[in-house]
This record gives structure tokens, C-alpha cells and sequence, in this order.
């Protein structure tokens, strides 16, 4: 179920716009003076981890990494070393790649074009949006989950966005935005913190919502979602998943001493060996392990 785009509604605007001003969180990203890299940086650690996760972790990185340069002047390995526990490794793979990308293209500087930006190793739509919206104040949609479901419920009147359709969300979020680009920006921000803290997947806190007065779920007494579902991830424990963080924390610590771990140490990190030797096969065609004479080690 698709979220069909609406006439932009300035009274939807405004409640979130003035709600936003009061009760935005505190996050780096926000403050005065964060760079187009910072942002770039957390969009990336942002995808699929929490917030509370992140935050210590993109300190590490931009107190290490201040600039585009200077994460393309390490290895992958490196990045893939600091990533540490934030899931998802290959992301950090494809910000040391958008990293080089950007100094051998742009001088160092992070594009504030969308095209440009979606061109960069890893970045994709939401990515290259946000980072022209959030750090150079430009007008564009930005469309994540929680912006998804904000839309879902208070505009088109259903439980649930249901799987994601980049061209009509888009859309939807398009017809929305406030034309000034102050005002589109803090409209953008204040639909993802409501969807994040106030219109959640599970426990709506509809009781506090600037929008409940307009609501379109709200009055249509909060009917329950029959449309079509993403699929449902598998558990992580005993996944390949879990084998895959398993072999590359071996990794890491074998990295910070510039050495490689043997085959049968890593065979003696899990009870499957198939399941082993296809969690190792995939790090290998993802790029987060390579082959070394006596063994594995980070890339």
C-alpha cells in the first residue's frame, strides 16, 4: 500500500514545525556548526542502528576522521576496525569508498548536489537528501521509515506505510513540504522525530501528537493494517549474520596487531563448519576479509 501524495496542508506544517522547535532532541547532527562530513558520517552509522548506539561511535570516527580525507588516507580495514559493533559492516566500507570518492571528485568536500551525492559509493536516496537538507539547508524531500509512517497515519489514515515505494513516498512527502527552506528543513527533522518518539511502529503516544486534531487514522478510529508487509528478518542468533560478526571480531583484534588469523582458528569460532566456511565466503565477496599467506585478515 502506497502513500498517495496530498495537498500540502499548512495546519499539519505548522503543528509540526512549532512542536519540533520545543521538543527536538539534543543530537550532534542538530548543533550549530556540525559539517556536510559529520552528517554524511552519521546518516550512514544512522541505517538500521539506534540512535543511542551511534552517537558515541560517531564521535570515535569524526575525532579520528574530521575530514573526507582523512578517512580516505587509511585503509578499509581501518574503517572496518573502528566500525566495531554498529552492524552492518559493509556500510563502513562504503563510507571509506564515498570517502576517497569525494576527494579525488570534489576536492575534498562533500557535494551538496543530490546527484553528485548519489553517485558516492553507498548513498542512496534518503542518504543524499538528507545531507543536502540537514547540512546545506537546501529544499528537498527527505522520506525515511519514521517519516513513512507519520505520513501513513495522519495523512492517507492507515495503521501501517506498508513496504516502501521510493517514487510515490516521495511524492507524498513533496506535497507536504513548506516551500521556504528553513521551514522545509525543520518540517523534514520534525516528521522524523515525531515518527521516532511520539507516532512509533508499536505504542503510538497519540495522546502527545502536535497532529491529533488532524489525524486522519485518529478519525477513522484507528482501523488495523491488511495491506502487504515487508518480510519478516530472521532471528540473528545462530544466523550467518551472527557467524559473519563471529569471524570479523576475530579480525579486528588481529588487525590491531598487524597479523592474520589461521583458518583452523576461525574454524574453532563456531560448531557448523558449513555454516562457517559460507559466513567467510560471503565477508570475502563483500570485501570485508581478504585472503593473506597465512590466513585472513581485515582488507
Amino acid at each position: 500500500m502506497s502513500i498517495a501524495p496530498q495537498q500540502n496542508d499548512a495546519s499539519l506544517d505548522a503543528a509540526v514545525i512549532s512542536w519540533f522547535a520545543v521538543n527536538a532532541r539534543d543530537l550532534p547532527w542538530r548543533r550549530p556548526g556540525f559539517t556536510a562530513w559529520g552528517t554524511l558520517v552519521s546518516e550512514f552509522m544512522l541505517q538500521q542502528t539506534p540512535v543511542s548506539r551511534v552517537i558515541p561511535r560517531l564521535a570515535e570516527w569524526l575525532d579520528r576522521w574530521p575530514a573526507p580525507a582523512d578517512l580516505a588516507a587509511s585503509s578499509p580495514g581501518d574503517a572496518v576496525r573502528a566500525w566495531q559493533s554498529l552492524g552492518y559492516p559493509r556500510r563502513a566500507l562504503w563510507l571509506h569508498a564515498a570517502a576517497v570518492a569525494i576527494v579525488e571528485r570534489h576536492d575534498g568536500v562533500v557535494p551538496r548536489d543530490v546527484d553528485a551525492l548519489l553517485a558516492l559509493p553507498g548513498v542512496g536516496d534518503y542518504t543524499a537528501r538528507a545531507v543536502a537538507a540537514f547540512a546545506y539547508g537546501d529544499r528537498h524531500p527527505v522520506v525515511d521509515t519514521n517519516i513513512r509512517r507519520v505520513i501513513a497515519r495522519a495523512v492517507a489514515g492507515h495503521a501501517e506505510p506498508g513496504p516502501p515505494a521510493a517514487r510515490a513516498d516521495l511524492a507524498a512527502m513533496t506535497a507536504l513540504l513548506p516551500e521556504g527552506h528553513a521551514e522545509a528543513r525543520s518540517f523534514n527533522a520534525g516528521m522524523m522525530e515525531l515518527g521516532a518518539v511520539i507516532c512509533t511502529a508499536r505504542a503510538p503516544r497519540c495522546e502527545l501528537c502536535p497532529l491529533i486534531s488532524v489525524c486522519a487514522w485518529r478519525a477513522a478510529g484507528y482501523p488495523g493494517y491488511s495491506g502487504p508487509r515487508k518480510a519478516v528478518q530472521k532471528k540473528y542468533e545462530g544466523s550467518d549474520r551472527q557467524v559473519r560478526g563471529i569471524v570479523l571480531a576475530a579480525l579486528r583484534v588481529a588487525h590491531d596487531t598487524s597479523t592474520s588469523v589461521p583458518r583452523h582458528e576461525l574454524d574453532a569460532l563456531w560448531p557448523d563448519p558449513v555454516q562457517l566456511a559460507r559466513a567467510l565466503t560471503g565477508l570475502l565477496a563483500d570485501g570485508l576479509a581478504v585472503e593473506a599467506p597465512n590466513g585472513f585478515t581485515l582488507p
